[in-house]
């Protein structure tokens, strides 16, 4: 039975509306960077430090963790304690993008609800029960009304498996998602679902009318195609997108064709949107694999954004381009160049929680 929230006057923010806190998880998982966890810590303290000058940070710890090991580590990069609140909740991986909530604000009741949607780990690893237990530790703390989106199958309800990184909205009814990941059978998250079927549930419960459907995700990706390292909203009427110019690489055809689509399409007042094309870094190799990296995954908060530098020529180039968009906030480049080899950069491992 899927509620329909948006008739209910909820919806999803926009990444850039007021936020009342980041939530992170701490890094534990050692296999998620094999033979390279030594700096992790470190990169997610700094991202952290940035964060707490301006706003809260929800910080996840291990339930028998000592705080004062973690607050030495912060302190390094003068974060400001008193915006980190420690909460001790079991997890499998940092990437808490994919496995926290998908939050929704009703402004005229001023309520805060959010969606738990089933987190599976991908449909690629095992160990993700705890990922997908932490939104009932994060209800009860935050006291805030959670929703399960679940639909009748055969005799029985199912529920539905949706991860952050899978969905990128403005806040105005219109959405960015992939076919590659939604619709693919290649580590398939609902089995049987077809375009009309995300729309009609979404539809409901983010309070979307305008699907903006690309087809792939970069290569590397091990989610099999998730939105966040492609193209995503800098404001209502605006799509930053990757793309690549050597016609050599594998992601030059793919972020082409992504191109080509959002070149089309149109917002929900039948006007075209401005596109912001973001170059690609030079394909990173970590113990030859390659890697997902894309300054696409970048977060915004409510003074900063955080982009993902990776000791590339664009770097700066990149960071010119957000500066120019984002006038009223600081742009912070994040050496990610390790944190990469976790599959995942800044937006991966943050997840905002938006103000009523």
């Amino acid at each position: 039975m899927i509620d329909n929230l948006s008739d209910e006057g909820f919806r999803m923010p926009a990444e850039w509306e007021r936020q009342d806190s980041i939530w992170i998880i701490w890094p534990y998982n050692k296999n998620d960077w094999p033979g390279h966890f030594k700096s992790i810590p470190y990169t997610v303290a700094k991202i952290i430090a940035i964060i707490s000058q301006d706003q809260k940070v929800n910080l996840i710890i291990k339930i028998n963790e000592r705080k004062i090991e973690i607050k030495k580590i912060l302190k390094k990069y003068s974060t400001k304690i008193r915006n980190i609140k420690f909460h001790n909740i079991s997890s499998d991986r940092i990437w808490i993008r994919d496995s926290g909530p998908i939050f929704l604000i009703n402004k005229k009741i001023k309520e805060k609800i959010f969606l738990n949607f089933k987190f599976n780990g991908w449909c690629k690893y095992n160990n993700y029960l705890r990922d997908n237990k932490i939104n009932n530790f994060i209800s009860k703390k935050m006291k805030v009304r959670k929703i399960e989106p679940k639909i009748k199958f055969k005799k029985t309800y199912k529920p539905i498996v949706l991860e952050g990184g899978a969905i990128d909205v403005n806040g105005k009814g219109s959405i960015l998602l992939t076919e590659e990941c939604l619709l693919s059978t290649t580590q398939q998250r609902n089995k049987g679902f077809k375009k009309k079927d995300y729309e009609k549930y979404l539809s409901k419960l983010l309070n979307i009318t305008n699907f903006i459907w690309l087809k792939k995700g970069i290569e590397g990706d091990d989610t099999h195609g998730h939105i966040d390292d492609i193209s995503r909203f800098v404001s209502e009427n605006t799509i930053m997108t990757a793309v690549e110019k050597n016609k050599n690489e594998k992601n030059f055809q793919i972020l082409n064709d992504n191109l080509i689509i959002l070149k089309k399409v149109k917002n929900k007042n039948k006007k075209k949107f401005k596109i912001i094309k973001i170059p690609m870094p030079k394909p990173i190799f970590i113990d030859n694999i390659k890697v997902p990296a894309s300054y696409l995954n970048f977060l915004i908060t409510n003074k900063t954004v955080l982009v993902p530098i990776f000791e590339d020529k664009n770097d700066i180039k990149v960071i010119r381009i957000f500066k120019k968009f984002f006038k009223k906030r600081k742009i912070i480049g994040i050496n990610c160049k390790k944190l990469i080899w976790g599959f995942g950069a800044i937006h991966c491992m943050t997840l905002q929680e938006p103000s009523i």
